[in-house]
């Protein structure tokens, strides 16, 4: 688990001040991690571009070209004149140094973006908009410094597309946007004088990874079902009910290791393992409401009130969830961006096209949790973020397989189970967030996922 920041400008100031580091030795940093990663990936005498901007940025690219100028072929692409003091001064060396400028691009081994950093805001100008369109189109390898140039904190229409992200001193939460994914490749991060603990302060923001997840393990020989929890999906009888997400659901929450699970109000046949009822058993722990249910009604949560639940899909559209939302007892919502904005809606926040609330997704989760601190929101996407009161937890290690109807009412009987087995909300959300993207990097194809594909994946991790 990794810290993410807003802003790194700070830590870089109080790297500074309490270490009595220099702005240059953070620099010589910067380029000495790309340039290591450039060792690894390619092989001297590679012809090698760097694009310089004009701020600290630009700076570590040509601090980068004055040390691979002597076993590569080193050319330096800078569009502007310095802006910094720094910058002006890594110009100056690297001139010193012999290092071949350049007015255009061509075909080259590798591409190292230094072009902008993380203080980038507003539009790219025409010019700049062609000159990252030849950098995504002649290189065999493409290396970002820090941040792709043209990601930004809106979506723009062209960013630089890395194959490799060098994170300096730590993550930016600009990198884990949801257009970010398509532009940012591997990311490393790399340290910039001093260790990683000593740079870095806590953040309530934290990136996940697979070392993070508990899988429900079972270790005691002498046990029994009823040890490992009842969950209860509750589904509908409508027109517009869809009871395969119901079973989806179900049959999750059984491979994620629950003891029992009932489907609740179901006319049709359904597979043999799950039981079924007529009302919610008295023993269940949690109840799973909302996939494929259709029509929702007030007396829905009535039903719901006296147990720890997660909700999903229809539930959304329902003015009576937000009542509901106030209890004691848990609640965990997993909505996609689309529910999500319903949501806000109902909510009293906002009421804006699906375009706006994707990209201040960010800040109107933090608006939400700030409404309703006791509720555990799964934001799901291409970066799903898990966040409760202002604490926010990122998994960005689904693949795009998972664009297919059924892996949400998949990952709802996960947190389901695990919530059923006995733990807490955002322990149980962690977890089947981390074991849903980890099941969708076992599966190759990146368009032939079916739901059962993932349940029966879950069963191996």
């Amino acid at each position: 688990m990794q810290n993410i920041y807003e802003e790194t400008n700070l830590l870089d100031k109080r790297a500074i001040d309490k270490f009595l580091l220099t702005e240059e030795i953070l620099v010589e940093n910067a380029s000495n991690a790309i340039a290591q990663l450039i060792a690894k990936l390619t092989h001297p005498k590679s012809l090698i571009y760097i694009v310089c901007g004009g701020g600290n940025n630009g700076a570590d690219g040509l601090a980068l070209a004055r040390k691979l100028n002597q076993d590569y072929h080193i050319k330096v692409l800078m569009p502007h004149p310095p802006k910094t003091a720094l910058c002006e001064k890594e110009l100056y060396r690297c001139k010193s140094a012999g290092v071949d400028f350049v007015s255009k691009l061509f075909p080259s081994d590798v591409l190292v973006d230094c072009l902008f950093g993380s203080g980038f805001r507003g539009e790219l100008d025409t010019a700049t908009k062609e000159l990252i369109a030849q950098m995504n189109k002649f290189p065999r390898i493409k290396i970002a410094c820090d941040i792709p140039s043209g990601l930004s904190t809106l979506p723009q229409d062209i960013a630089f597309q890395a194959d490799y992200t060098i994170c300096m001193g730590g993550l930016k939460r600009i990198l884990f946007t949801e257009w970010a994914k398509d532009y940012t490749g591997e990311m490393i991060l790399a340290p910039l004088g001093i260790a990683h603990k000593n740079y870095q302060i806590n953040s309530n923001i934290k990136l996940l990874d697979a070392s993070d997840l508990r899988l429900p393990t079972r270790h005691k020989e002498d046990t029994h079902k009823g040890e490992y929890g009842h969950l209860a999906v509750l589904t509908k009888q409508t027109p517009r009910s869809k009871i395969g997400a119901s079973v989806l659901c179900a049959l999750s929450a059984i491979a994620f290791g629950v003891g029992r699970v009932s489907l609740v109000g179901s006319q049709e046949s359904i597979p043999f393992e799950i039981i079924k009822t007529d009302t919610i058993p008295p023993d269940a722990q949690v109840v799973a409401f909302g996939m494929g249910a259709g029509e929702i009604e007030e007396s829905d949560f009535a039903k719901l009130s006296p147990y720890d639940c997660l909700l999903d899909a229809d539930v959304f559209y329902h003015p009576s969830l937000i009542p509901f939302l106030q209890r004691e007892r848990q609640t965990i919502l997993t909505p996609h961006i689309k529910e999500f904005a319903s949501l806000l809606r109902l909510c009293g926040i906002c009421d804006l096209p699906l375009e706006d609330i994707k990209a201040k997704r960010d800040e109107f989760l933090s608006v939400f949790c700030t409404r309703f601190p006791n509720v555990i929101i799964v934001l799901k996407g291409a970066n799903t973020l898990i966040a409760q009161n202002q604490k926010v937890w990122v998994c960005n290690l689904g693949r795009n397989n998972l664009a297919k109807g059924g892996s949400g009412d998949v990952l709802a009987g996960m947190i389901a189970s695990l919530m059923a087995q006995g733990r807490d909300g955002l322990r149980a959300s962690v977890d089947a967030v981390l074991a849903h993207a980890l099941a969708s990097c076992k599966i190759k194809s990146t368009y032939g996922l079916n739901p059962m594909d993932l349940i029966e994946t879950i069963k191996t991790l």
